[in-house]
């Protein structure tokens, strides 16, 4: 039985005088200071679960939140690693 050809397309190339250049502005560095409230959102949801954890017993306004303390403490964490995509 004999073989099919193969057929080889060309690879479309859009017209240079249709192309528009774009004018990419380019982002400097994050600031220090938002990377520092980008670790302390984390670090202060994961104090916040700590804490609630070895003595919401003792603390009287964690102990009235229940399981809202859950919700507190990875709400800190995900605003600080949302905030990570803006980092640069």
């Amino acid at each position: 039985m004999p073989k099919s050809k193969v057929r080889k397309k060309a690879v479309y190339t859009a017209p240079t005088d249709r192309r528009t250049p774009v004018k990419v502005k380019a982002a400097g560095p994050s600031h220090p200071v938002y990377v520092v409230i980008m670790l302390g959102f984390m670090l202060l949801g994961l104090a916040w679960l700590v804490v609630n954890y070895i003595a919401a017993e003792k603390i009287p306004f964690m102990l009235e939140l229940g399981a809202w303390n859950f919700a507190i403490g990875f709400a800190l964490m995900i605003i600080g690693l949302l905030m990570t995509m803006r980092w640069r």
